[in-house]
Parts: C-alpha cells; structure tokens; sequence
C-alpha cells in the first residue's frame, strides 16, 4: 500500500471506484455492444460466421498478449501513463473499426482494441492495493465489480439502438466517444498511486523470469485459476449470444439486453454480497460459497436443458444466478493473487489478466463454436469451467489462512 494512500484521493471512496470502473469496464463494454450486430456486419462484409468469431478470438487474444506487459509497464513508469496511452490506443482502434471496410481490416483493429482495452482493468487492480488495505480493498474491488457491471447491461441495449436505427458502424464511432471521454476524464482526475520507493525497473529478462517464477508458483497458479476459468461459465454464454438468443430463444436484437441484465445483475448482485461480508466472513469460507453457488446452479441448468422445453424464464434467471455465485468470490481471490507477490503486483495482476484472457480467447475461438448450436453442449461446457475452477481452489485452500 502506498504509505501517501490518504492524500491523493480526498473525494469520496465510491468516486474512485466509479473512475476505476470505468476503466475496467472498457473490455467487456467493446464485446457487448457489438454483438446484436453480428448478423450485420457478416452480411454487410462478406463475412462468414467463423469469420465473425474470429473478431471475438483476436480481440481477446490481443488482450492477453498485452496484458503481460501493462501491469509490468505500470510497476516501472506509474500507474497513470500507462492507462491513458492504453485509452489513447484504444480510441484509434476504435475508430479504425468504425472505418473498416473488410472483415480482415475489421479482426486487426479488433486486436488492436483488445491489446489496449486490459491497461484499464490491469492497473485498476493494482491501483486499489496501493490505495487501500486487504478488507478495504475487497469493499471497494466490490464497488468497482458493481459499477462495472452497469456497462455491460447497458451495451447490448446501445448496440441494438444503434445498429437497428443507424448501422453497425455507429456502434464503434461511439466506442471511439467511449475511448475519447474516458482518456479526458482520467487525464483531469486520475492519480499516480505507485509510490516512488516501490517503482521496479523495467527489463525485459528479468521480467520474463520473474513471470516464469509465478508460472511455476503452485499456490498462484491454483488461485488464477480459480479466478479466471469459472468466468467462462456464465461467459461462454456472452461470446454464444447470437446463436443462443437469436436462434435457440427466438430473440430479436433488441430484446439482448433481457440477458445481459440478467447476468450482469448477477454480476453486481454477487459483487454486492461480497462488499458486505468483507472483515465479517473469513475468505475461505466466502469462496466456497460462491463456488456451491455455481455448483448448484450448473446442475440445475444440465437437468433442465436435458429434460425440460427450453424457456426464456428459466435459461436466463440461471446464468444471472451463475454471475452472482462467481462475483461473490472473485474479488476475495483476486486480492489473494495480489498479495501472492506484495512488491510487483503490477505484474501479478498482468499475469494474472492474461491467462484469463487466453482463457477466454480459447474458449471463444474453439469452444464456443464447437457447442453453441446445442443448449445441452453449452451448460456442459459451462459446468466442465467451473469445475476447472473448484478443483483449483480445492487444490490450494489448505495452504491459505483464514
């Protein structure tokens, strides 16, 4: 923690979190928005729908990629320089997008989108542990999952309106407004949080090996896991949206955003949960909460798709119930990760973001494809991450005090 913490942030402690999560916000706000529109911009570029996949995987892999180095950059240069050269970045690709006029133009500006999206969510992380201690951490990593979760509920709707009333261009000219408005405002407001004495040099060597140091650390690998791959549970199903609403439910673009509310309200109803019981219910005892949650939820939704008609009023409620059991956890787990290495946790949260990035990359380009067209294969797929995920957290919970 950075011991000048109580200087440079005197606003409220939500307004810092309302800034961080719109930071973080900035990636899964670049995959919401467009997804009403995919039917629309395969017909209008001649593309295909593994093309159009493709648009998801690139940007999620470039995300990945970079995700190495911006938490690492941020250890080396500060926290701010790097978040606001990541939304410099990120308001060009945008606007590349709007201006794509063929699908291989359209996947490299997606990745360009993505290498620059993860500074948000990176630093943020990183900017809370130097702002707060551990319980007051895991309030405000709550806020921050709740803010951030209005983003997304949102998206689809402002994809849907613009892509139904203008075209699918539009909806990328605003992500370049989205881009533009975020790098002023954290420009005006946002602090350096890493402490002078704690600022690492930045080499590309000793960084690699201090990456293949946690890479072969068992406990921070168990934890990252634990963290990440249940995500792909309820995100599968995000990355699945075309074919699951559009064709499985029957629904027209504008009705996306009933799914979206769903599971992002699970998201903040979780993260909620989480901000309350933090300094009250010892973190082991709240991650298996979390995670009986989606056991119970993930069994529920194979029994129901196996033998029941497949209805809007059940399907959706469930992956918003799968939302609340993974954000009720995550925030615990994800300060965990940070204190794994209390002097690089830059590079922790670098680390940390890209495995579940290439996770989420994986799965959206070979997974997702391979089970979209089956609700049965898709609750599969969603329960086999959260059991990746459990045995992990079963893996290493001995080893962590209450």
């Amino acid at each position: 923690m950075n011991p000048d913490a109580s200087r440079l942030w005197r606003a409220p402690r939500w307004a810092l979190s309302v800034l961080l999560a719109c930071l973080a916000m900035v990636g899964p706000f670049s995959i919401d928005t467009y997804l009403p529109a995919f039917s629309g911009i395969a017909a209008a570029l001649d593309a295909t729908p593994v093309q159009m996949q493709q648009t998801l995987s690139a940007y999620l892999l470039g995300f990945a990629v970079m995700n190495l180095f911006h938490g690492a950059l941020s250890d080396s240069f500060g926290r701010r320089p790097v978040v606001l050269i990541g939304l410099a970045v990120f308001t060009l690709a945008s606007l590349g997008c709007a201006l794509a006029t063929s699908i291989g133009q359209l996947v490299f500006w997606r990745t360009v989108q993505g290498m620059s999206a993860g500074a948000g969510i990176v630093v943020s992380r990183a900017i809370i542990r130097d702002m707060f201690p551990p319980s007051e951490a895991q309030r405000v990593m709550s806020q921050v999952t709740i803010f951030f979760g209005v983003a997304p509920a949102i998206a689809p709707i402002v994809g849907g309106f613009l892509f139904v009333h203008a075209d699918w261009h539009s909806i990328f000219w605003f992500l370049t407004a989205v881009g533009a408005a975020l790098l002023v405002s954290n420009w005006r407001l946002l602090p350096e949080t890493l402490h002078k004495d704690l600022a690492q040099p930045f080499r590309v060597g000793p960084l690699m090996r201090d990456y293949w140091r946690l890479c072969t650390s068992w406990r921070f690998m168990m934890l990252v896991l634990a963290s990440g791959i249940p995500f792909n549970g309820m995100f599968l199903y995000v990355l699945a949206a075309p074919v699951f609403l559009g064709q499985h439910l029957q629904f027209e673009p504008t009705q996306f955003f009933w799914f979206f509310l769903c599971s992002i309200g699970g998201i903040m109803g979780g993260a909620a949960v989480s901000g309350r019981l933090a300094g009250k219910l010892p973190p082991k005892r709240q991650i298996m909460r979390g995670f009986r949650i989606m056991l119970a939820v993930s069994v529920l939704n194979i029994l129901l798709n196996l033998f029941a008609p497949l209805k809007a009023f059940w399907a959706l409620p469930l992956v918003g119930l799968f939302a609340f059991g993974w954000a009720m956890m995550v925030p615990v787990v994800t300060l965990l990760v940070l204190d794994q290495v209390p002097e690089r946790r830059g590079m922790a949260s670098s680390l940390q973001a890209c495995i579940g990035s290439a996770a989420n990359g994986v799965v959206a380009g070979l997974l997702v494809p391979l089970v979209m067209h089956s609700t049965v294969a898709l609750a599969l797929a969603s329960a086999s991450m959260m059991l990746i995920g459990l045995v992990a957290w079963y893996g290493v919970r001995r080893s962590i005090a209450n």
